[in-house]
């Protein structure tokens, strides 16, 4: 068995693009179904590119809810307050900052968490994150 992907629905392409851009993600292919009204778009990471992320979005407006149902995405980062400074300053909410140097956790604009975990050991805490409060949910 291999695993394939995670797939995620969406309601605004280019808000969730932008998002996971800004993660770092790239986008690889993408197919529109004329037929089932609907586009799928595949993301994946540098270092995982068989790890793919599909995004689904229905052309017919969806309400989607239980985003924090679906739990998660998990991404390794070289540098966790690096990569937070970076989404930060991209516009990104950190709703759980790294106050212990290895995890945070921000959320797509359809309410998917995604989190953020130090690659190897914790890195030292450090500000603005020791002393930053979480923030929505996630």
């Amino acid at each position: 068995m291999k695993y394939l992907h995670t797939m995620i629905r969406v309601s605004d392409v280019d808000a969730t693009l932008n998002f996971f851009d800004k993660l770092g993600l790239k986008e690889t292919r993408r197919k529109d179904s004329e037929a089932g009204r609907y586009t799928l778009i595949f993301l994946v990471a540098d270092e995982t590119p068989e790890a793919e992320i599909e995004l689904t979005y229905n052309w017919d407006p969806e309400e989607y809810s239980g985003g924090r149902n679906f739990g998660h995405l998990a991404f390794g980062v070289d540098d966790i307050h690096a990569a937070c400074q970076r989404l930060m300053d991209a516009g990104i909410t950190i709703n759980r900052p790294p106050r212990d140097g290895r995890m945070a956790f921000v959320v797509s604009p359809d309410g998917i968490s995604v989190e953020l975990l130090q690659k190897g050991d914790a890195l030292e805490p450090i500000e603005p994150w020791l002393s930053m409060e979480s923030t929505g949910t996630w």
